[in-house]
């Protein structure tokens, strides 16, 4: 009795500890989240940069006011600058007076203007005025500080100046003196001629093509020669002294030592011809037109053309015009590779703060709880006469997993059949033995927690092995029983099984895997084709319609809920699968990544058809409704597209609460890979998903096995809520976006192709008119009444059911359903024939 008192005493230390533990966390989450909001933020880079015009203002005054403050402000303390009766002169007051005169004769001298204008570059920053290269601008300021501040220093060594300013403050004295007594006033000079041109060749690359210029350049070659391309003989040299006035008229281009020769009748109204020697091998490639920009012709004078060479778009539009002067800064523009994100340069992915962050709690699993269960299994295994030589325990978010390690001779077979046995003597909801675990000498026993918890979002796209993944489409599902985080590339999986009984978190998992793909792509690079015949499920994601999804042309929603545009849009996908396999078939490529890096390196010219192709995954739920309803034609293009639509970057994830054969059949099984199982509610369901049993075992709420590879996972699926992918989506929504959806091409089926009776009287079948009449006379028309009332093969009868259907007598299949009988009596049915006569 006094044990069991000191062990709830114990337990009750211990949750205390781990409650105030957690407070702690909770209260340092949120004040990281209140440094981290966009208000905080934006409220200091208000501050920043008023605090940087003010820096401004006391320097500038501090140049005109400074030496009637100096006595002041250097013999007074700073706390008694403000009870001084004299005035001071400095437009910044006080205040002003003291900074300046410490940033500018005790620290930096006249470098410290860039320090004021680095403050304010920071605010901007922080109100995200001032979105990329603000690191650069950092390490070009500190080092113009440096410099500056050495120059102004080694000029006042040289004037000894009896200024009240010290122009190089007292970092670029002290230097001076120092490098002045080790290398002597020359020595400085190239010492600081160094920094400088390190700093110019940080600001442009230019400066190096510039330096290189001024060293090879002739002082005293002839200013009015130009400069030849070709060494040619001295006869031909002596033809065109003859053909003098024939001679091509010199056109000067920006850069001194260049020119192209071009004649003056080859000058068009809109465009030049310029020799291809002179063309950068990138324009050429891309056939990228230069436009005339200003054209004066005179007769003594050289012709002046601005060059702009014109980069066209995937769709074949100008998106930028490159206008320079040097040759080398032209072909460093236009070399640049393409950037389909340009498409929306503003857009930012959804922060962290959108998602809810839940205490973590992982490992706070009683030690107790821990001793007891080993102790219960242990004595199990031991009344069946079952030795063990240790246990270990791995605690995870929901389960335990419990090691062991058998005696020698001890079968494995023996301690799996004991689940049953070991789950009523840990009193659990069901266990699950891994014998044995793969790539270790173990046995696995899997036990619930009796104190389960959840895995936020948050923590898992905010982990490290999310945020640094390489993956082309990772998607973050929850933690492993060991708390590792679980991420798999669908781009590899590549197509994504989905099963689960109702209420155990098929819907949180499919939610999961859409959030955890926004958070890492931009809507140039991915586009969703959302199928959800509840109309539910999915509608939330209708606000990012512009910038994620994809739908067919001319339709209004972007979430597909209606069987026949289902039909419609899969076999849609399959066209632009197929058009996609011609593209790369002519880039001669074989996957869409290697694609898209030819094309962002500008090998394929949108000019010939070529664009830029991003993912496309299809997400479809309850899938054995569309089973139901739609049959074989939403099954065909489903196994035609996981068939073959993985090399050109589409993807397909779909999901069903019944697993059974008639909906998930062997054909799906064997393109579909991967399979994400929650519980369900039967061993046959189990095997029908994952082809073994442990899927009837788990405890719901998120638990859920995941098989890729030949390798099974047990995953808590992390926990996003409803209100937070509002929250995300209305994040995506407020930015800027595409004029209009990712439209998939037109899809004609084949009732548009064929128009009423499409087909020539010769060709109908011989029971054509025979079938027609009976079928109206009864009014129920099937394909398998056809093949029982003529004994004809069902090919017969389903060709023969096509043209009824084409001369407008029954309508199109529903499902496994009779067709619907369009003509009410034999009457209609005779004056229809004769017309068709």
């Amino acid at each position: 009795m006094a044990s069991t008192k000191k062990n709830s005493n114990n337990n009750n230390k211990h949750k205390q500890t781990v409650k105030k533990e957690n407070n702690i966390k909770n209260l340092f989450n949120g004040f990281m989240r209140f440094c981290k909001s966009e208000t905080v933020h934006f409220i200091l880079g208000v501050v920043f940069s008023l605090f940087g015009a003010f820096l401004l203002i006391a320097l500038t005054s501090f140049f005109f006011t400074g030496k009637n403050d100096q006595s002041i402000v250097e013999n007074v303390p700073f706390f008694q600058l403000f009870s001084i009766e004299e005035d001071m002169l400095n437009w910044a007051g006080a205040i002003g007076a003291y900074v300046s005169n410490l940033l500018v004769n005790k620290w930096i001298g006249i470098a410290a203007y860039v320090f004021a204008l680095w403050i304010c570059i920071a605010g901007l920053r922080l109100m995200r005025v001032i979105e990329n290269g603000f690191t650069k601008v950092s390490i070009l300021c500190a080092l113009g500080c440096i410099i500056l501040s050495l120059t102004f220093g080694f000029i006042f060594q040289l004037t000894e100046s009896t200024s009240f300013i010290t122009w190089g403050g007292n970092h670029g004295k002290v230097i001076t003196d120092i490098l002045f007594k080790a290398i002597g006033p020359w020595g400085t000079g190239i010492i600081i001629l160094i920094f400088f041109v390190l700093l110019m060749v940080m600001i442009s690359r230019s400066t190096i093509q510039f330096i290189r210029t001024a060293l090879t350049t002739n002082p005293f070659r002839n200013p009015f020669a130009f400069k030849k391309k070709e060494v040619v003989s001295e006869e031909v040299e002596d033809e065109n002294a003859e053909n003098e006035e024939e001679s091509p008229t010199p056109v000067e281009n920006n850069d001194e030592d260049s020119f192209v020769f071009v004649t003056e009748d080859e000058i068009g109204e809109n465009e030049i011809e310029i020799p291809q020697d002179d063309v950068p091998e990138a324009i050429i490639e891309e056939d990228a037109p230069f436009v005339e920009d200003e054209v004066e012709v005179n007769d003594t004078d050289p012709i002046m053309i601005d060059v702009e060479p014109t980069v066209l778009s995937r769709d074949g539009e100008p998106v930028f015009t490159v206008s320079t002067g040097a040759k080398e800064e032209l072909v460093e523009e236009v070399l640049q590779d393409y950037d389909p994100t340009l498409d929306l340069p503003r857009y930012r992915k959804p922060t962290l703060d959108l998602l809810a962050d839940l205490p973590d709690c992982s490992g706070s699993v009683d030690r107790n709880e821990l001793e007891s269960n080993k102790k219960r299994i242990t004595d199990t295994l031991m009344t069946y006469g079952i030795e063990i030589s240790s246990i270990q325990a791995t605690v995870g978010p929901t389960v335990t997993l419990y090691e062991i390690i058998p005696a020698p001779g001890v079968r494995i077979a023996k301690i799996k059949n004991l689940e049953d046995d070991i789950a009523l003597s840990l009193s659990a909801l069901g266990i699950r033995i891994i014998a044995p675990i793969p790539g270790k000498g173990t046995v696995g026993i899997e036990v619930p927690n009796n104190d389960p918890q959840t895995v936020s979002m948050r923590s898992i796209i905010a982990s490290r092995k999310f945020q640094e993944s390489k993956y082309e489409l990772p998607i973050a599902l929850g933690k492993t029983i060991t708390n590792e985080v679980f991420v798999a590339d669908l781009s590899k999986m590549p197509h994504v099984l989905v099963a689960g009984a109702t209420g155990q978190g098929k819907s949180v998992g499919l939610n999961a895997i859409i959030t955890s793909l926004l958070y890492k792509k931009h809507p140039a690079e991915l586009k969703f084709v959302l199928v959800d015949p509840k109309k539910v499920e999915f509608s939330i994601y209708s606000a990012i319609e512009r910038h994620f999804l994809a739908k067919l042309p001319d339709t209004e929603e972007p979430i597909i809920t209606d069987t026949t545009k289902v039909v419609q849009t899969l076999q849609s996908v399959t066209r632009e699968m197929d058009m996609r396999y011609d593209l790369l078939k002519a880039a001669k490529v074989r996957t869409i990544k290697e694609y898209n890096a030819k094309f962002k390196s500008r090998h394929l010219l949108p000019s010939k058809g070529h664009r830029f192709l991003p993912y496309i995954v299809v997400v479809i739920d309850e899938f054995s409704d569309l089973i139901m309803t739609a049959g074989k034609e939403v099954e065909s293009p489903i196994i035609r597209i996981a068939q073959l639509a993985r090399a050109v970057g589409i993807h397909m994830i779909i999901a069903t609460q019944r697993p059974s054969t008639n909906v998930i059949t062997g054909i799906i099984k064997a393109n579909f890979p991967a399979r994400i199982t929650f519980r369900v509610q039967s061993m046959i369901d189990s095997r029908t998903i994952l082809d073994c049993p442990g899927a009837n075992q788990l405890i719901g709420r998120g638990d859920m096995l995941v098989s890729q590879g030949g390798e099974m996972v047990r995953v808590q699926c992390a926990f996003v809520d409803t209100p937070e992918v509002e929250d995300i989506c209305g994040y995506i929504s407020e930015q800027q976006s595409y004029p209009d959806a990712f439209l998939l091409p037109e899809y004609v089926g084949e009732e548009s192709e064929s128009s009423g009776a499409g087909f020539e009287v010769k060709d109908r079948d011989p029971f054509f008119e025979e079938a027609a009449r009976i079928i109206v006379s009864s009014q129920q028309a099937s394909t398998s009444s056809l093949q029982r009332r003529y004994s004809i093969g069902y090919n017969r009868a389903g060709r023969l059911m096509d043209q009824l259907e084409a001369a407008g007598i029954v309508g199109p299949a529903v499902g496994g359903r009779p067709r619907e009988v369009l003509v009410m009596d034999i009457m209609q049915l005779e004056n229809k024939l004769e017309s068709m006569q």
